[in-house]
């Protein structure tokens, strides 16, 4: 590319690019997933995705400073969807889930890298409305293609805007936070032992070996008519670890197993290697996928610090 200044009075570009927060957050990012031992396919899928938007001067007149040479916001999504459906529309249901959610993504003319109390409601809005789209999609499909008939999936997405911290969730694939020792869950199953559980007639400590655990009452797709999406916002705090992951995980290790892992490695891709290791041990049922993300947050000037 050629650059021409045709008033001649160009001057040298600030060598230090401006940071944003968002720019200063340090995020350990890793992924994994095994078929397990008993599936002939593996009908999850993950995504991780770097967002950004960017700002960098290529030649100005303006007086060295005024704007800055690089300025750069940036954002994490994170996607775990757990197919089903016979003759492998399982696989294609959470593959195509996840596509078609980039795909709406990449179609919007604006997009929201920093978050205030308007923007989260947004954000919010925008992310119920394109997973209701993608089970609309699923469901057409599903209608056109009989050998797809019935497919469907979970989905779990979370995306870190600075600080922020956005869930979105349908199904029975879960999201996890591990602060200060302990683990958070922050998504609720949509199955029928859950609503057992809600309605008192289930203990929670139940649920594992219940006929009803793997009984989903909402996911995208399948014979649902109207998909119920789930999202929440949190505020991320350094040192914060974030675990997304499908049943094939949970089926086999409880919460408690679950944190002294991420306890016990530093690395997301040791934890990544354990957490699947130790399912596949336990029997590897089914097919088992894991995210997890550790955040280094510098202190915000001016802000105080915020808890969940």
């Amino acid at each position: 590319m050629v650059v021409r200044d045709s008033t001649n009075t160009s001057r040298p570009v600030a060598e230090v690019a401006a940071e944003t927060f968002s720019s200063l957050i340090r995020i350990d990012v890793s992924a994994l997933s095994h078929t397990g031992h008993r599936r002939a396919n593996n009908e999850d899928h993950y995504l991780v995705v770097r967002l950004g938007r960017t700002l960098q001067t290529v030649c100005t007149s303006l007086p060295a400073g005024d704007v800055p040479q690089r300025n750069e916001e940036v954002n994490h999504v994170m996607i775990v969807a757990d197919g089903m459906g016979g003759h492998r529309a399982g696989e294609i249901a959470s593959r195509m889930a996840i596509t078609k959610l980039i795909g709406l993504a990449l179609d919007m003319p604006d997009w929201i890298f920093r978050m205030d109390d308007a923007h989260a409601q947004e954000i919010q809005r925008r992310s119920r409305s394109r997973v209701q789209e993608v089970d609309a999609m699923l469901v057409e499909c599903g209608e056109r293609d009989r050998s797809l008939a019935g497919m469907g999936t979970t989905l779990t997405a979370a995306r870190s805007l600075g600080r922020d911290l956005v869930i979105t969730h349908v199904g029975d694939s879960r999201a996890y936070l591990l602060r200060g020792g302990k683990l958070l869950r922050l998504t609720r199953d949509h199955t029928f032992a859950q609503v057992l559980v809600d309605a008192g007639q289930l203990a929670p400590a139940d649920v594992a070996g219940s006929r009803y655990s793997h009984v989903l009452t909402n996911a995208l797709g399948g014979s649902n008519a109207d998909v119920q999406v789930d999202t929440d916002r949190i505020q991320l705090e350094d040192g914060d670890r974030l675990l997304l992951c499908s049943d094939g995980l949970t089926d086999h290790l409880d919460d408690g197993s679950i944190a002294s892992i991420l306890l016990e490695t530093t690395r997301s891709s040791d934890a990544c290697e354990r957490l699947v290791q130790r399912a596949l041990d336990a029997g590897g049922h089914d097919n088992v996928t894991v995210i997890v993300a550790a955040y280094e947050i510098p202190e915000q000037a001016g802000r105080p610090r915020s808890s969940a």
